[in-house]
């Protein structure tokens, strides 16, 4: 059974300020990109990469992909202006040997092997799965003036992250039906379908870098890992 990752990582961080696309900032000394890499890299069950990043910087990401040695990368790809469109193009290249594809947020560099394992096997059984952690905070709705409307139970509430895990033909299928959905993440489309899509327990350590103060926590786990 054939397990393709697509990384889509075309985003240039605006919500950073920055000019550097964010996945090329570093933590340590290395590109945050290549943590990510380097993790799918390392699972057994992985057979092939797809990393999808911003269309102007293609060689730079080829030239990391080739530094680092990072041999399951089979292609580099270009994204497009939206995730949704730079996973459409990466679904697009997959070949007919793929029984499940893995899709992982380029800017998540500290998932371990223990949660790409659970969230695999888990795949295989029920064809959708996710990461997740359950949400630590209180969580209240609110209206359109910021007066809360209600006060979610927190027992009932997961923070989704990636990867996440489908059999090809279901998750191809869902992107065929998406042209008119925004939706947070690629659950959502198999959702729509009306699958189900089952939640495993991730990593709290697995955070998606996306504001500057998660480059500080990023440089914390980083360090953290080193000494492990």
């Amino acid at each position: 059974m054939k397990i393709t990752a697509l990384v889509p990582a075309a985003g240039l961080g605006a919500r950073m300020n920055l000019d550097l696309a964010k996945p090329l900032l570093e933590i340590r000394s290395k590109p945050i990109i290549i943590y990510t890499l380097e993790a799918l890299q390392a699972h057994p069950l992985i057979d092939e990469i797809a990393l999808i990043f911003n269309k102007e910087r293609l060689d730079l990401a080829r030239d990391f992909v080739k530094k680092y040695k990072i041999s399951k990368v089979s292609r580099v790809i270009a994204g497009g202006a939206t995730r949704k469109e730079s996973v459409r193009n990466g679904l697009e290249v997959i070949d007919s040997k793929t029984a499940y594809v893995l899709i992982h947020d380029g800017v998540r560099p500290f998932v371990d092997e223990g949660s790409i394992t659970r969230v695999i096997e888990e795949a295989k059984v029920s064809g959708a799965a996710v990461l997740g952690v359950p949400v630590k905070s209180t969580v209240k709705k609110v209206d359109s003036q910021m007066v809360v409307d209600v006060t979610l139970k927190r027992d009932q509430l997961w923070e989704i992250q990636t990867p996440q895990v489908f059999e090809r033909e279901l998750i191809q299928k869902a992107y065929l039906r998406a042209s008119k959905h925004a939706v947070p993440d690629d659950a959502s489309l198999v959702e729509l379908m009306g699958k189900k899509v089952k939640v495993v327990m991730g990593s709290y350590f697995n955070i998606k870098i996306t504001t500057q103060e998660d480059l500080i926590f990023a440089g914390a786990i980083a360090h953290i890992r080193a000494l492990e």
